[in-house]
């Protein structure tokens, strides 16, 4: 065999390595803010801690109204925290709507040193229970954008909101691993899979995605193809133009929460 192959796979390896014991790195780039920091917004709103165990503390933002039409439960991508997040509320408030964000474990205040799928998924679902006590669930909608859609889609597989959006959704996360390391065998390496495929055809409510035409990091593919999973209780709206990080700037996006969440 030419020493060529061996350096190939040598490298694979190697990479392969690395990619297995560094991917929390890549995959999630938090905004840590320290246990005294202060929120300030101009809309009211309460600091929520849930203790989902021992050393593990989900802290989150409740932005409220005095008579709420619902609540809804919003997780946000892989980056920042809920400080910066937080602005996204008003896109929701503005109906009357009750608003809550979350961090993951390591992100904002959230504490909890071990990271990975199964207790960010427990994790989610303790908040989902803990507001499922004081809102029917009739009145409780799950919002996930990029990374948290993966999150939203297992509550909704699990649970009975009524209704689920997927912001900029991955048809499962494997997929989008696999196309920026098309070499490695992320089947094996990846240790966060993130089966929205699989999470989205056992949710009981009507589901809503919302995509950009020109989003790079996720391509609006990903959605199409999990629309076509369940055509008849999925419905994907087209952003045309939008990119991963902007859709709020379009006026299709706000067209269609207004139009969700008005009557």
């Amino acid at each position: 065999m030419p020493a060529i192959i061996y350096y190939i796979i040598g490298g694979i390896v190697f990479l392969s390595t690395a990619v297995y014991f560094l991917q929390d790195l890549f995959i999630f780039k938090p905004e840590k803010l320290r246990a005294d920091f202060q929120f300030k917004y101009d809309i009211p709103f309460r600091e929520l801690n849930f203790d989902v165990e021992h050393g593990v503390r989900i802290n989150g933002l409740h932005f409220y109204r005095e008579q709420p039409k619902g609540l809804i439960l919003y997780f946000h991508g892989n980056t920042r925290s809920i400080k910066g997040w937080a602005k996204y509320a008003k896109d929701f408030y503005r109906y009357d709507y009750d608003v809550v964000l979350v961090d993951y474990r390591g992100f904002g205040k959230s504490t909890g040193k071990r990271r990975n799928e199964v207790d960010l998924l427990n994790d989610m679902q303790f908040v989902y229970s803990s507001l499922a006590a004081d809102y029917s669930e009739n009145h409780l909608i799950v919002y996930g954008r990029s990374l948290g859609s993966g999150f939203a889609a297992k509550l909704a597989s699990d649970n009975h909101p009524r209704y689920l959006i997927l912001d900029a959704p991955y048809y499962n996360f494997r997929k989008v691993i696999e196309r920026f390391l098309p070499i490695l065998p992320i089947r094996f390496v990846l240790r966060y899979h993130l089966r929205t495929d699989q999470w989205i055809q056992k949710a009981k409510c009507p589901v809503y995605i919302l995509h950009g035409t020109k989003d790079w990091l996720i391509p609006i593919h990903h959605s199409e193809q999990l629309q076509k999973l369940n055509p008849r209780k999925i419905i994907l709206i087209r952003i045309h133009g939008g990119g991963h990080n902007n859709l709020p700037k379009f006026d299709e996006y706000h067209n269609f929460i207004r139009d969700i969440l008005k009557y």
